[in-house]
């Protein structure tokens, strides 16, 4: 099973026997799968059988030592939920625990075991010829290191490969060979505290978002090029400019680590924010989002900045329907300048204006068709919906609808767009903007193909006002029509007009 590369740590007694501690460099999977897979054999023994007794009581004693403390075998460093040492205890899989993909793989792995051993009772109908493969037949190379400051070089090797590794956990692992190869004694143990509490505060802050990292990491790398870039780095080159960046000195090397924790965070601000979903999907116009957020403007300006990022950005993408690839150098190099060379915020409003030049709000209002905003576009036409809310709760001093609000942004945006003539009724204008409004998602499942007029009390009840206003005028007219659509589509329209103007 190739090799395992292990950390000697410290030798401890456990009643009569001496046990020692390592810590596994290389082989961690490895390891886990095989005591996962002990604990699923362990637990499928017929213990009215005695030789099937006798084995299971033979690997529960290897598995968990007997001390005070109840030791299990295997420690592991991402156990954020106690589900491997409960598994390895009890038996039992913690399926609603997970709060990491580290804790999902446990997960995965314990309930993947079992199903393994189930199999194989079911076709060899016999435990203890697995068990036997397992100690007969399974060899590995066994690798110890004495030296701490040698492990991060060693795994920055093995991982070299090709091997299935992140690039943020390499990097992390050059950042901890960088101190212990250049930071003096006297520093080196706060240095490596301080750096394991910045990457243990990432991991929990990630949690099961493992893209975000990797956006973080290359946000990151490309911040820390030297020269002026073009375009987002790959994760690869961001780790070469960061470790370039690191160089020798414990201030250096610390400062990495927290940019990079400090970039993980404004990620995760952006990805968090349900109500941008519709304007984050671009990589690199997020990337100019969050130089914004790490930039230490006070709130007054950095909701300015944001404001006008986020009109730019939608009427480029959402309205005016760019390619993504289009101003990728301009996004990237004015997100550069904005985190690196600490431009001002007018220099910042005025590189917003250059990108987005060519996509005037009456420009883009004019090639834009109204008639299909469902199909395709669910996400942008909650968004916009949402904004007109907002303005309408600002025309009538009222405060928007949070409740209702958070159950729509919950779930995808078609469980929560209404439409006001039913799509049963086949009319031509049954995705057109002016037929489209918001419900909670439940509501509007419960209303299905019910006539508009049979629908205007739930709608005057809803909380959204711009629902209740459809309602009101329904109920006033006991009818909804094309010409209706019409009308509201162009009220929409002038909303977005002056909302994105240029």
């Amino acid at each position: 099973m190739a090799t395992l590369v292990a950390l000697e740590r410290e030798t401890r007694e456990i009643e009569t026997n001496e046990f020692k501690t390592v810590e596994l460099v290389d082989g961690q999977q490895r390891v886990t799968t095989l005591v996962i897979l002990l604990k699923a054999i362990e637990k499928a023994l017929n213990p009215s059988n005695p030789t099937e007794q006798k084995v299971k009581n033979e690997i529960s004693e290897l598995l968990i030592k007997g001390d005070d403390h109840s030791l299990i075998l295997l420690q592991t460093n991402h156990d954020s939920s106690d589900i491997f040492s409960t598994y390895i205890r009890n038996g039992v899989i913690k399926n609603a625990a997970a709060a990491t993909t580290a804790d999902k793989n446990l997960i995965d792995a314990a309930s993947e075991c079992e199903a393994f051993v189930e199999k194989w009772q079911d076709t060899e109908k016999n435990l203890l010829k697995l068990i036997f493969t397992i100690k007969n037949k399974l060899s590995i190379i066994y690798h110890e290191l004495a030296d701490e400051a040698t492990v991060y070089r060693v795994f920055e090797v093995l991982n070299s490969r090709g091997l299935d590794v992140k690039w943020i956990d390499k990097l992390k692992s050059q950042l901890m060979a960088l101190i212990f190869e250049h930071i003096d004694k006297g520093s080196k143990n706060d240095a490596i505290h301080e750096m394991q509490v910045v990457w243990q505060d990432i991991y929990r802050a990630l949690k099961m978002d493992t893209k975000i990292g990797d956006e973080a990491l290359r946000f990151a790398g490309t911040w820390a090029a030297t020269t002026r870039p073009n375009r987002i780095s790959s994760e690869e080159d961001a780790t070469i400019h960061l470790i370039s960046a690191a160089g020798s000195q414990l201030k250096s090397i610390s400062k990495i680590g927290q940019q990079v924790k400090d970039i993980v965070q404004a990620s995760l601000e952006l990805s968090n924010n349900s109500r941008l979903s519709a304007v984050t999907r671009i990589s690199h116009a997020r990337f100019v989002a969050a130089a914004i957020i790490l930039r230490d403007f006070s709130e007054v300006d950095k909701k300015e900045l944001l404001g006008k990022w986020e009109r730019v950005t939608f009427r480029i993408f959402e309205l005016g329907g760019a390619d993504t690839r289009y101003k990728v150098g301009e996004y990237v190099r004015l997100g550069y300048d904005i985190y690196k060379k600490n431009i001002d915020k007018k220099e910042i409003l005025s590189g917003l204006d250059e990108i987005s030049k060519k996509y005037s709000i009456n420009d883009v209002l004019e090639k834009i068709d109204w008639s299909d905003c469902y199909s395709n576009w669910a996400d942008q036409l909650r968004y916009i919906l949402y904004r007109y809310e907002e303005n309408l709760c600002k025309q009538e001093n009222q405060k928007i609808n949070g409740s209702q609000w958070l159950k729509i942004w919950s779930e995808e945006p078609s469980k929560s767009i209404e439409h006001i003539k039913p799509q049963s009724s086949s009319a031509s204008y049954i995705h057109a903007l002016g037929n489209l409004v918001m419900l909670a998602p439940g509501v509007n499942s419960s209303l299905k193909d019910k006539d508009p007029v049979e629908k205007s009390l739930i709608y005057q009840q809803c909380g959204l006002t711009g629902t209740i206003r459809v309602g009101k005028l329904i109920d006033k007219s006991k009818k909804w029509n094309e010409a209706m659509v019409r009308n509201r589509t162009k009220e929409i329209e002038d909303f977005i007009r002056k909302e994105w103007a240029d």
